[in-house]
């Protein structure tokens, strides 16, 4: 038998421990993803796949004043010298240095279609072409070949490339940058170049300045597609801390326009200019939609008129519609109004940093003095090496025939330079251009040409040397280099910088940020800041609409029940007495609850001033789900003895305490765990030995006592228990929490209702079938709603033509669970119940 290997050999294994070896794999990767792909150097701003396919194009000679080459030359010579990885990631970062709505200062130029602000693709590598643009190509690679910056070999050291490029501006700020790495994220807003210059400079006389004064210097970010920042409070605590909310809109203008049909002219909202990164199509899609869930009033016609001139996109509006009210709901509701967060994170010295605004210049500067003093050192020593070489010339020019002489004795060209450096005193060096020298160079002419080459080198040498032993004169030759720049490549400010009135500031919340993948940003720190500036709390009334609006007013505004503002389809159906100090909770029917602070409602004043849409309150992902609102109330003061019951469509019950919805973020929390064909349906406040009444749409109905055996407490993530036996062809209609003394209200979807005692139901447990309840006199009608029935309120029953009724619950009969209701309303034909709500007051 052969001998086995032995393979655990003293000395060839290392026993680790398994969470010490994954953790060390594990910072490894995150760090090479950090630094190899996903942070931009705070040095020349450039992430390495940006890096080497500007070097590469350098290297192909691709200059502004050269024809432009396919782009696919271009990629496949990136990643076959130093960037080995797919074609497509690559052609992807090339032409976003190409997109003028992407980069504020394009770094490359493009022929062909490198997409659009339509999020439209570009074309395929093989159609289009590019070359440097004239910023990049003297920005940031014209000192390339003076040893300004250090190289290292490529993947399989075949290729020498830059560690990095020797940026003459700081692009990091001008264009920006975004990258999601391993535990971080960095999100650089782009800047105006003649700003970010005259900070550099008013940095290099002052290193002192203040805050103040730099940010009145650069005082924001300016991005390629325009737009208007409101406020600048996220701009100081961005460029403080290296973190901030930047709150950015498009720009809009309310014009007379012809309509789209007929020659009459109708008021519009002509939008001229969208947020950073907001996809125009995508926008649009979006206004549409909700236009068409009834969420947006006031639109007649919406219409793309952008062309080769720029943006406009038409709103028209319908008669007698305020256009400043539809303009606030679409800066709520859309994308018009967007939060940028500021992460002003870039790579220094290797490693990740956060850093503001100064630091990042003063990090530019550091570099760009690194620069230049190695370029000013390999010119004094080429402008050295040069003088010795002329000095030589000149030396043999002046001993001509003694040169002469050598050369006719010497057997060959090793004896000839020996007999040179020993009789005229020369270096091996000037003793080989003595040789090389043509004969031409005898003449008079070019010895007057060496003489005159011998003075400016040593004037070059001379200044040279200034700058490098004296630091002002190096940094007035930085000044200088800067507003050379700043002549050729400034232009004027796109963004817009305006102040936030009061009114929209405490409208404005805290809404999320689109564009970017719907990414959130929240700074405890400035929370705990701004809750300092905070006005103390006021008691506030909050009345809720069918539709899901909200209205906060003051309790000596509050209305009455015939003034309620609302149009025939919507009305206010509760009502409550809060103050701005609290919290109100929204549960929408995913099954989720999110946080609105009362402060952040939008304040209405005048007996017609319309109310704020609920869900533009809420987070950037609860108004994508296209979810309804359940419920809403705010959360007591002791939540610990409260608890509250949901019930979904599907018949599943679930019994939760309030302690389950306290410390909520912005984001929400899922507080039921729903089956995909499921929703939520209603919920019900609750305490234990109250009944729970429910009701399904076959007119069947359970009661059961609310305790830990029929219906325990659960947590957050549970799916709930199975309330009521729901057949097929069936669903729930909703669910009651009272006591055995009150009554209940039916409606069917024909019009026919009752009350009925509770008492008189008979007590089953959890899962039952329950007890039929109603006699439909017509087969095709089934229980359309269930609500308490008190006495000397009002319900609202909403008809499927957009109908309301308001009925009296004394004029409904009280009637055995055999009987068939009596017919309440008069319904035109096809016109069926669909809801029945009860008021709250």
């Amino acid at each position: 038998m052969a001998k086995q290997l032995n393979l655990l050999c003293e000395g060839q294994v290392i026993t680790t421990a398994l969470h010490t070896e994954m953790q060390r794999s594990y910072l490894e990767y995150a760090m090479s993803v950090i630094v190899g792909r996903a942070l931009p150097d705070v040095r020349d701003g450039l992430k390495p796949v940006h890096r080497r396919i500007l070097y590469a194009m350098h290297e192909l000679g691709l200059t502004p004043d050269r024809p432009y080459r396919k782009c696919a030359r271009v990629v496949g010579d990136v990643l076959g010298k130093y960037h080995p990885h797919g074609d497509q990631a690559v052609y992807d970062a090339l032409v976003r240095l190409v997109q003028d709505f992407s980069s504020r200062y394009p770094l490359l130029g493009g022929h062909g279609n490198f997409g659009s602000v339509d999020n439209d693709p570009p074309a395929a590598m093989r159609y289009t072409e590019t070359r440097l643009a004239p910023i990049s190509h003297e920005g940031m690679l014209a000192e390339i070949g003076e040893e300004t910056v250090d190289f290292i070999g490529n993947f399989d050291n075949s290729q020498q490339e830059p560690t990095v490029l020797p940026a003459q501006l700081p692009f990091l700020l001008l264009n920006g940058s975004s990258g999601i790495a391993v535990g971080m994220a960095t999100n650089i807003p782009p800047h105006n170049s003649g700003e970010v210059i005259d900070g550099l400079i008013a940095l290099i006389d002052n290193p002192d300045l203040s805050d103040e004064k730099l940010f009145e210097i650069i005082p924001g970010p300016d991005f390629p597609t325009g737009g208007q920042i409101v406020g600048n409070a996220g701009i100081k605590e961005a460029y403080t801390t290296g973190r901030g909310s930047i709150v950015l809109r498009g720009v809009a203008q309310i014009e007379e326009v012809a309509q789209s049909r007929g020659n009459k002219r109708r008021t519009a909202i002509v939008v001229t200019e969208l947020p950073y990164q907001v996809n125009k199509a995508g926008w649009i899609e979006k206004v549409a939609d909700l236009v068409n869930q009834g969420r947006l009033t006031g639109i007649a016609d919406l219409r793309d008129e952008s062309d080769r001139q720029g943006m406009r996109v038409v709103i028209e509006l319908k008669r007698d519609t305020n256009p400043q009210e539809v303009l606030q709901n679409l800066y709520h509701q859309t994308a018009l109004q967007s939060n940028f967060g500021a992460i002003l994170l870039a790579l220094v010295d290797g490693q990740p940093r956060q850093l503001s605004l100064r630091q990042l210049l003063q990090e530019f500067l550091s570099f760009r003095e690194q620069t230049l003093n190695r370029r000013y050192s390999h010119e004094l020593a080429k402008a050295e090496n040069r003088l010795h070489l002329v000095e030589g010339l000149l030396k043999a020019l002046s001993a001509l025939d003694q040169v002469v002489e050598i050369l006719r004795s010497a057997a060959d060209g090793t004896t000839a330079k020996i007999g040179l450096q020993n009789r005229l005193d020369l270096s091996e060096v000037q003793a080989d251009a003595i040789l090389a020298m043509p004969l031409r160079r005898l003449t008079n002419l070019e010895q007057q040409n060496l003489h005159n080459e011998y003075e400016q080198l040593n004037e070059q040498i001379n200044s040279l040397q200034k700058l490098l032993q004296d630091r002002r004169e190096l940094l007035k030759s930085l000044k200088k280099d800067l507003r050379s720049l700043k002549r050729k490549y400034m232009d004027d400010r796109r963004t817009r910088i305006g102040v936030m009135s009061e009114e929209e500031n405490k409208g404005q919340g805290d809404k999320a940020t689109r564009g970017q993948g719907d990414k959130e940003t929240e700074n405890p720190k400035s929370k705990i800041e701004n809750s300092k500036l905070e006005a103390p709390a006021e008691e506030v009334v909050l009345e809720f609409t069918h539709r899901g609006y909200v209205r906060r007013s003051q309790p000596s505004s509050r209305r009455t029940k015939t003034d309620n503002g609302t149009s025939d389809t919507d009305f206010v159906i509760q009502s409550v007495l809060a103050d701005t100090a609290k919290e109100l909770l929204v549960l929408t029917s995913g099954g989720k609850v999110y946080p609105v602070n009362v402060a952040d409602i939008p304040p209405s004043s005048g007996r017609s001033a319309r109310r704020t849409p609920l869900i533009t309150l809420l987070s950037n992902s609860a108004q994508g789900a296209q979810e309804t609102l359940i419920n809403r109330f705010i959360l007591p003061d002791h939540p610990e003895n409260g608890e509250i019951i949901l019930l979904t469509k599907q018949g599943r019950i679930k019994r939760l305490s309030l302690t389950e919805l306290t410390n909520l973020t912005r984001r929400g929390i899922t507080i039921l765990k729903l089956k995909d064909d499921d929703e939520l349906l209603c919920t019900q406040f609750t305490t234990a030995g109250e009944h729970l009444v429910l009701a399904s749409s076959g007119g069947r109905v359970l009661k059961f006592e609310v305790n830990d055996n029929q219906l325990p407490i659960m947590g957050r993530a549970a799916m709930g228990l199975q309330g009521l036996r729901v057949r097929q062809q069936e669903e729930m209609v909703g669910c009651v929490s009272l006591n055995t003394k009150e009554n209940l209200l039916l409606v069917t979807q024909l019009g026919y209702a009752k009350r009925i005692p509770v008492s008189g139901l008979r007590a089953g447990n959890r899962s039952d079938i329950g007890t039929q309840t109603f006699k439909f006199t017509n087969k095709t009608d089934i229980l359309a709603g269930m609500v308490r029935a008190i006495a000397s309120a009002e319900v609202a029953v909403v008809t499927n033509h957009q109908r309301v009724i308001r009925l009296g619950v004394e004029t409904v009969p009280i009637l055995g669970k055999d009987s068939a209701g009596e017919s309440i309303l008069q319904l035109s034909r096809e016109e069926k119940i669909i809801s029945v709500i009860e008021l709250h007051s």
